[in-house]
């Protein structure tokens, strides 16, 4: 077994029942769980790996709950800047066609590692098109090889536009296929044990993508197996709800509740166009939200109700959203946005840091249906990362509240990432990943998908 001891630190944020911060403390380690965190009189003064936080805060890793990783190769695309969801969607859907192993693969580390320097340590991906050889597996691979907590989901497709949907047809699959493969992919894949680095999630892409016989039939099958949970976009846009309206009379809230895409094993992503009455439902059913305050932003979708959701009792959390409608997966940055947005819609008194911290590291932890991240306690996995306090961006905020300057100032980059016991970040540089070289690929694979459409298509969801 080996050790680990973090010291020296000027704050440890255990976000524990109390918030409790302990100044000048440390965090001990065995293997991959916490066994102690107290101040340094109190720890161990040696440990087969010592990492010295001095002038650092230290807190929980980051969770992140909805993302679509492969976006990261269409980020700014000429023709997708400027329009909202479905005309984003139709002008991208060609060009994700154009996708394989590869480009799944190296996008998917391309997002993680973003992720991780900006402070995040488990998060969920929403890959929901496998077009060319791609498949789940190659997702997996690129979080063994990065060391991430990864939440992958099967997405699926099933809904084409010579069928009424949005995606073209050569990007969707044929049901009984889709729940074949999720059948199998659970089966070599999910590990609902504790301090499981790998659990799968079932993730129908949305209403107009899919059919409700494949929404029923997911849910089944996930309500089938131990910890398998459910995921979809849900009540994102306007047009969303006059699609549900049109072919179901339901708004979208309320479709998902007829399907059973509703309780404590089921999140959404976005959820802005929920009423209060839906609101309600959600708390009583134990329902989550995936709250992405930047791509709503970048699409124009519209601002969440995030206070009203806390107060009623919704398991809120964070996500970057897809890397080509935010165009980033800055975590610390998208929890920053969610803070100031929340203050534009309710007022300044009204969400504060630590909500702001809560729904990013308890939130993400409850919605992804974890209790053993998210909390530095011992009996909780060594998932927690190390701020430098005396940084550029930080420098007269920090001094006076190392907590808030982390949301009010600008954190760029964690100086370290623990993930799993293991370091991931030391210094402020990637551990398991050579940045530069990465980059220069991901760029070329970029380059390659997007030539091949170069004009905008011009056509629209009737």
């Amino acid at each position: 077994m080996s050790t680990l001891l973090v010291k020296n630190a000027e704050v440890v944020l255990t976000m524990d029942g109390e918030r409790r911060q302990i100044r000048n403390g440390g965090i001990f380690v065995r293997d991959n769980v916490i066994e102690k965190i107290a101040p340094m009189s109190e720890l161990p003064a040696e440990a087969d790996r010592v990492i010295d936080a001095s002038g650092m805060i230290v807190l929980p890793g980051l969770i992140n709950t909805h993302h679509h990783f492969y976006q990261t190769l269409t980020r700014a695309v000429p023709g997708a800047e400027n329009h909202k969801l479905f005309d984003w969607l139709v002008r991208l859907y060609p060009i994700w066609g154009e996708m394989g192993a590869e480009e799944v693969y190296v996008s998917t580390k391309t997002a993680m590692a973003e992720m991780i320097l900006s402070g995040c340590t488990t998060s969920s991906d929403h890959l929901y098109l496998y077009p060319h050889d791609a498949t789940f597996g190659d997702q997996v691979r690129a979080a063994e090889e990065i060391g991430m907590r990864f939440h992958p989901t099967q997405g699926s497709m099933s809904l084409g536009r010579s069928k009424g949907g949005l995606p073209p047809d050569h990007v969707v699959k044929e049901e009984d296929v889709i729940l074949k493969e999720g059948q199998q992919i659970i089966e070599r894949y999910h590990d609902p044990s504790r301090y499981s680095m790998l659990r799968v999630t079932l993730a129908p892409c949305s209403p107009f993508s899919v059919t409700t016989d494949l929404m029923r039939e997911s849910a089944k099958l996930a309500r089938s197996y131990e910890k398998v949970r459910l995921h979809t976009h849900v009540a994102e846009t306007k047009d969303e709800e006059s699609f549900t309206m049109r072919d179901f009379n339901l708004r979208p809230a309320r479709l998902m509740e007829e399907l059973g895409w509703v309780g404590p094993d089921v999140w959404w992503a976005h959820s802005i166009y929920v009423n209060d009455d839906e609101i309600r439902m959600m708390a009583e059913t134990g329902t989550g939200v995936a709250h992405c305050p930047s791509s709503n932003m970048r699409l124009g979708s519209g601002i969440c109700r995030v206070r009203e959701q806390l107060d009623a009792g919704v398991n809120v959390s964070l996500g970057v959203d897809g890397s080509a409608s935010n165009d980033s997966s800055n975590m610390f940055e998208e929890a920053r946005h969610m803070l100031l947005l929340q203050r534009v819609k309710y007022g300044a008194e009204a969400f504060t840091v630590q909500d702001a911290l809560d729904v990013t590291i308890l939130g993400g932890a409850k919605v992804l249906g974890r209790d053993d991240i998210g909390v530095l306690e011992p009996g909780y996995a060594a998932d927690f990362i190390g701020v430098d306090l005396n940084t550029l961006s930080l420098s007269g905020g920090a001094v006076h509240d190392p907590l808030s300057s982390l949301l009010l100032c600008s954190v760029n980059r964690v100086d370290f990432s623990v993930i799993n016991g293991k370091v991931i970040v030391e210094d402020g540089e990637m551990k398991t990943l050579d940045l530069e070289s990465h980059i220069a690929h991901h760029n070329q694979l970029a380059r390659k998908m997007v030539a091949r459409h170069p004009e905008p298509e011009r056509y629209k969801l009737v």
